[in-house]
């Protein structure tokens, strides 16, 4: 289900959201607010409890928009820290979600669109298994299942709105034929290198000498084989990566599949190649580039069906994005933009 309906659960608020929000709050205080933040500012009578947005005379207040986005911080980042520059994306993009799910529940209401109460059921059921052994559960179930069970059934009901706004009659095939034209990238096998590899493992942990071992080791292998010694037995002989039972044979990669540093090393070499010895995390390594394989850019028969299935997912992404857009046109939306500058965009509608 796309996430614009999901919900947002209620967490402690980002710190990275404070200095987002203090020259709001300056504002709201009786100081002077910055000039972007005083355009479309919302009306006095909604300024406490302080809130984010009044949609259709609904309140989003800031409490539950500054835990929305603290939740979705520490989902998509690491430590739930937002690197600097997208705290304000982040606030925008998080706005217009609650937003959207106030606007799809009164379409849900407007339609008389039903959650299906079996897959309600079920998500109950298995709370209930989840938590049966929480001592706070069993505390608190009686207060909680009403407002569980409401939530469980707007989302259920908010499902159904979206596949059936997402479900778009079949692409012709004139359509599909200009996709596969207007998108040659979607069906262009990508560049592939076939490499063979012997690994002389080694543990993380092992002191300089043991490393220096392996490195000495691995350069006396590249000198047998500069020789002619046979690449599939010294693997079978030496190799402590699972490929040593296939001759050391890695298959055929994507560019992008060797970790940085080896990939570099196999673009200047030429196939037949060998490598020097490579420190890799496991140990030392020595490859041999095999062969390689150029892009192919598959014929219309043979991709037709996938170019049928992307074009219409496509399609049917539009129609969501569509049917948003006139929903938030129709609607009367107020953003605090006075406690958010950063939100002065989706006050304009869009982001």
């Amino acid at each position: 289900m796309n996430t614009t309906v999901r919900r947002l659960p209620l967490l402690l608020c980002a710190a990275a959201l404070t200095l987002a929000t203090q020259a709001g709050t300056a504002a709201e205080s009786g100081k002077p607010a910055p000039a972007a933040a005083s355009a479309g500012a919302p009306a006095s009578h909604h300024s406490s409890p302080p809130f984010m947005a009044v949609v259709n005379g609904k309140v989003i207040s800031s409490a539950e928009f500054e835990a929305a986005a603290s939740e979705t911080a520490r989902q998509k980042f690491y430590h739930g820290t937002p690197p600097e520059g997208a705290v304000e994306q982040l606030m925008r993009d998080v706005s217009d979600q609650l937003i959207h799910r106030v606007l799809l529940l009164e379409e849900v209401a407007r339609r008389g669109v039903k959650p299906d109460t079996k897959a309600v059921e079920a998500r109950l059921k298995q709370y209930e298994e989840r938590y049966a052994t929480s001592p706070r559960w069993q505390q608190e179930r009686e207060a909680i299942l009403p407002s569980l069970r409401e939530r469980l059934e707007q989302d259920s009901a908010l499902a159904i709105l979206e596949a059936e706004v997402r479900r778009v009659s079949p692409p012709s095939e004139d359509k599909v034929r200009g996709y596969y034209k207007a998108n040659p990238d979607k069906f262009t096998e990508p560049e592939k290198m076939r490499v063979s590899m012997i690994l002389l493992e080694v543990d993380p942990s092992s002191p300089t000498a043991v490393w220096d071992a392996a490195e000495e080791e691995a350069a006396k292998l590249v000198k047998r084989l500069s020789e002619g010694a046979d690449f599939a037995e010294l693997a079978k002989a030496h190799s402590a990566d699972e490929s040593a039972d296939k001759g050391g044979d890695l298959g055929y990669l994507h560019r992008g599949m060797l970790p940085d540093g080896i990939q570099e090393k196999i673009d200047a070499m030429k196939p037949g190649e060998l490598s020097p010895p490579t420190r890799v995390l496991q140990g030392y390594a020595v490859f041999r580039y095999e062969a390689r394989q150029a892009p192919k850019h598959h014929d219309f028969a043979t991709v037709r069906n996938r170019a049928s299935d992307l074009l219409a997912r496509d399609m049917a992404d539009q129609a969501w994005t569509d049917f948003l857009a006139r929903l938030r046109k129709k609607a009367k939306v107020e953003v605090n933009v006075q406690r958010y500058p950063a939100l002065a965009a989706t006050a304009a509608g869009g982001r």
